[in-house]
């Protein structure tokens, strides 16, 4: 009778239909020196199971982190960055680049301009297919239509 219950507390834990007393029952029959034959495979996992139950984590776990923050270094990042900010004023001049002489000037504006003038170009000349693409989709548009109209003329016909 004792073999029969272990069998089917055994299926029953196989298909993780077991109670934690039925899994008790289990534990304490592996634990036993004599074990059926057929049933021996099953003793080194309850064995660990019973030594597995009686470890303990025995450190302790920190909940909260402190956090310090040392306002010492945020001074002196801003005295850094202060002087930094001065030095380089005074080593700046304010020569901007400008040219006196009206034209000169104008003459590099031109320059610019044109330089700019011939990239711009070179870039629309490059999406000139977007044009087909609209053609297309015209198309596409009059094929919609045929369409909703044959529809509504097989409609009335049906």
């Amino acid at each position: 009778m004792v073999l029969n219950n272990i069998e089917e507390l055994l299926e029953k834990y196989e298909n993780g239909e077991t109670s934690l007393k039925e899994e008790q029952q289990l534990k304490n029959y592996f634990s036993q020196e004599t074990v059926e034959p057929h049933l021996e495979i099953y003793k080194p996992m309850f064995a660990y199971f019973l030594v597995n139950q009686q470890e303990q984590f025995t450190k302790d776990v920190p909940l909260s982190t402190k956090k310090v923050f040392n306002y010492k270094w945020i001074s002196v990042a801003a005295v850094v960055v202060i002087m930094l900010g001065i030095y380089l004023k005074s080593t700046i001049h304010n020569d901007l680049g400008t040219i006196q002489d009206p034209e000169l000037a104008f003459n590099e504006v031109s320059k610019s301009l044109e330089m700019i003038s011939k990239s711009f170009n070179k870039g629309t000349s490059t999406i000139g297919y977007l044009e087909e693409y609209d053609k297309g989709a015209s198309t596409l548009g009059y094929l919609n239509e045929i369409e909703n109209t044959t529809s509504i003329i097989f409609k009335k016909n049906q």
